[in-house]
C-alpha cells in the first residue's frame, strides 16, 4: 500500500499542508501515524484518490444560457 507524506498529499491535491492536517484531524482523510514520536502522518494514496473522486463535481452537460 503506497503512502504519501502530508507535503506530497498537499501537492497532489493542490492545497496547503494545513488543509491536509485539518482533513486528517476531522476524519475525512484516513492516516497512519509514523516516526519515533508518532507525530508524523502518512496518508494512503488510494484514500487521497478516493477523497478527490468523491469531492469532484461535474459541470452540467447542458449549462443554462
Amino acid at each position: 500500500m503506497p503512502v504519501l507524506t502530508v507535503a506530497e498529499t498537499a501537492s497532489v491535491m493542490r492545497v496547503s499542508k494545513m488543509t491536509i492536517y485539518r482533513l486528517v484531524q476531522s476524519g475525512h482523510l484516513p492516516s497512519i501515524r509514523s516516526g519515533p514520536s508518532g507525530r508524523s502522518f502518512r496518508i494512503p494514496e488510494a484514500a487521497v484518490h478516493e477523497y478527490l473522486r468523491k469531492s469532484f463535481t461535474q459541470a452540467p452537460a447542458n449549462p443554462p444560457q
